[in-house]
């Protein structure tokens, strides 16, 4: 099995579908890639290999991988409207957000349970606080809770947390264990919309808060309304994806919300080269420590 297959088999695709003439491509390329691929085992590949193996098409023979040559850094495009203006000095916004930005653990997770900031605590079961390893060097930030995440309090739960839960122990991560996992919103949305601007305006201080005391060395978005959030950005994700951005000098690397990947297969390699870009910027980190 190649590689790019077994990959592919971690996040649930065990078969690959191709045109006909992709198809008879690969099968005359095959022994070549067969020898290429037998001189490298796949547990010994470094990350930048792994990204390429994801990336290069299959009928293609494996060539010889370059250096390993640091991605772009990103410079943050203006607000979008989704993320309002930050409040006037001296407002009473202003005072919550900087009451909030002094808050221990303790009083930020009990900040979150009694919030009645924005309407969406009218129709909230649970708030959805954030789970793991609040000294993890990984973060993973989120949208906001659906309806099993307002149920259990926790986020990424359901299908999508399956999804995802595969795709950390592909990185030898767990939840709860090294890495921690957040939402930019910590009440679910009616019928699971789109947040509104004024709802991430209330909302948003809480995870600025989470990851100041978190002190990730790499921030994993999932998804574009909390990219372009976090980032401050209109940019699609499409384009966001691929390049190293920064947040408050944290690293942070873009990729598709797992409920989108579930709808859209074959996005789930380049979900993988995401993860794997990430891994490689965290390693770097710890290379440079």
């Amino acid at each position: 099995m190649s590689r790019r297959a077994q990959f592919l088999e971690v996040l649930g695709i065990p078969t690959e579908w191709v045109p006909r003439e992709r198809a008879d491509a690969q099968a005359e390329a095959a022994p070549e890639v067969a020898v290429a691929q037998a001189a490298m085992p796949v547990a010994e590949a470094p990350v930048a290999e792994v990204a390429a193996v994801v990336a290069a098409p299959a009928a293609e023979p494996a060539m010889p991988v370059p250096a390993p040559v640091a991605p772009p850094v990103s410079r943050a495009p203006a607000a979008p409207a989704l993320v309002p203006a930050g409040p006037e000095p001296g407002s009473a916004q202003a005072d919550r957000e900087a009451a909030i930005a002094s808050m221990e653990w303790p009083a930020l997770d009990a900040a979150v349970a009694g919030c009645t900031a924005c309407g969406l605590c009218q129709h909230r079961t649970n708030t959805v606080f954030g789970v793991g390893d609040r000294q993890a060097e990984w973060m993973l930030v989120g949208e906001a809770p659906g309806e099993n995440e307002d149920l259990q309090g926790e986020p990424f739960v359901g299908q999508a947390g399956k999804l995802l839960d595969n795709m950390l122990g592909a990185l030898g991560l767990a939840r709860g264990r090294n890495v921690f996992i957040a939402n930019v919103l910590k009440c679910r949305p009616p019928g699971n919309r789109n947040p509104e601007p004024e709802e991430v305006a209330q909302c948003e201080p809480f995870l600025r808060r989470q990851i100041a005391l978190v002190k990730p060395s790499v921030i994993v978005v999932l998804g574009r309304f909390a990219a372009q959030s976090l980032l401050r950005s209109t940019t699609p994700i499409g384009k966001l994806r691929g390049t190293v951005h920064s947040y408050e000098g944290i690293p942070v690397v873009v990729t598709y919300h797992p409920a989108y990947l579930l709808r859209t297969l074959t996005d789930k390699a380049r979900a993988w080269e995401d993860l794997c870009l990430a891994r490689e910027v965290h390693d770097r980190a710890g290379a440079g420590a």
